[in-house]
């Protein structure tokens, strides 16, 4: 079955800098946009970024353009989230979630990775 596991939450200094990575197994890695979701306690889920198949598209939520970047090893079918200067407000359960191309919502999501940035 298709799954998702992301590592390499934490908690951080503001300022910081902190990389998560999605390992993805069972679907056909190259054939889905990948992208990454957080929630922060009490808010509702939002997105962060999103990387197309090939990489060669990225956008980003404006709250985190300029400090993170999305990237993908199709060897080794893993996404990466690179954080830095990282704020109080980035606090959250990071998700990664797969969307196959030209589908219209996300397929399979990771089960989350807490990030804490004090400040």
């Amino acid at each position: 079955q298709v799954q998702l596991v992301e590592s390499g939450g934490g908690l951080v200094q503001a300022g910081g800098s902190l990389r998560l990575s999605c390992a993805a197994s069972g679907l056909s890695f190259s054939s889905y946009t990948m992208g990454w979701f957080r929630q922060a306690p009490g808010k509702e889920r939002e997105f962060v970024c999103t990387i197309s198949w090939s990489g060669g598209r990225r956008s980003y939520a404006d709250s985190v353009k300029g400090r993170f970047t999305i990237s993908r090893d199709s060897a080794k079918n893993t996404v990466y989230l690179q954080m830095n200067s990282l704020k109080s407000e980035d606090t959250a359960v990071y998700y990664c979630a797969a969307q196959v191309v030209g589908g219209r919502s996300y397929d399979y999501w990771g089960q989350g990775t807490q990030v804490t940035v004090s400040s």
